[in-house]
């Protein structure tokens, strides 16, 4: 009796302890990536502020996040500059500039296309979540499916009815690196996971799986995908007075 005891305790420590683990672990990970942040902005920000403008100056230990605020502002002023006359001036000026430098150009140009395409055009991102058989056949996949687009090589290699569509196939468990494939769309299986959950379900490498939602259908086969509710509830007819000729003699 008493090594059943003893087992049922540490089976209790056990669990108590994986789930202190579980709560703690992904809030001390964020709190150091987000310390690590401010101090990676704070260093390349701090030695640029003059010495009377800095609260170090003044306070016997340094001041996390100073920096990162004052690289927020600045930001914050440029883009209010540029979006004058003027600043739009200076930096085209600066943009003809960069593009007469052979090898600065292409980096610059292409970070600017992907920055614009990711903070302004949202429209323009991946649009929903879908598998494709990859290596070989048998074998899924994940991609995130990008908008349709017309380019060159749809012009060279779409077949009549079944045009290419871009995909991103990210790597596990980093979703930021990945192949970019053209596959015939007949090829790709479309999900109603959200990109969220499928970046979730690449990063923990399958451990974190979105929940499945059932699909309601009507008699016709046709899912239902509206939201569902009671009918609304309609004008009732008035109910009439019975009168004294319609009621029934006694």
């Amino acid at each position: 009796m008493s090594d059943a005891l003893k087992t049922s305790g540490m089976t209790r420590l056990r669990n108590y302890f994986l789930t202190g683990f579980v709560v703690c672990a992904p809030l001390a990970i964020t709190a150091y990536i987000a310390w690590s942040f401010i101090g990676w902005v704070d260093s390349w920000v701090k030695p640029y502020i003059p010495a009377r403008y800095s609260p170090d100056t003044y306070l016997p230990f340094p001041v996390p996040g100073f920096g990162l605020i004052v690289a927020l502002v600045l930001i914050t002023l440029i883009g209010f500059m540029t979006a004058n006359i003027v600043g739009r001036a200076i930096v085209n000026f600066g943009e003809r500039l960069l593009g007469r430098m052979p090898l600065v150009r292409g980096i610059y140009r292409s970070l600017k296309q992907i920055f614009e395409t990711v903070l302004s055009n949202k429209g323009d991102m991946f649009r929903q979540v879908g598998l494709v058989e990859y290596p070989r056949k048998g074998v899924w996949s994940l991609v995130f499916v990008a908008s349709e687009k017309e380019t060159e090589i749809n012009q060279k290699l779409d077949q009549e009815g079944d045009p290419l569509t871009a995909v991103f196939m990210p790597c596990t468990p980093n979703p930021t690196t990945g192949f970019l494939m053209y596959v015939p769309k007949s090829d790709i299986v479309l999900l109603d996971m959200t990109i969220e959950d499928g970046a979730k379900l690449i990063v923990s490498a399958g451990l974190v799986a979105p929940e499945v939602k059932t699909k309601l259908v009507t008699l016709n086969g046709e899912p239902i995908t509206g939201t569902l509710a009671n009918p609304p509830l309609g004008p009732y007819p008035a109910r009439k007075s019975r009168t004294a000729s319609s009621r029934p003699n006694k």
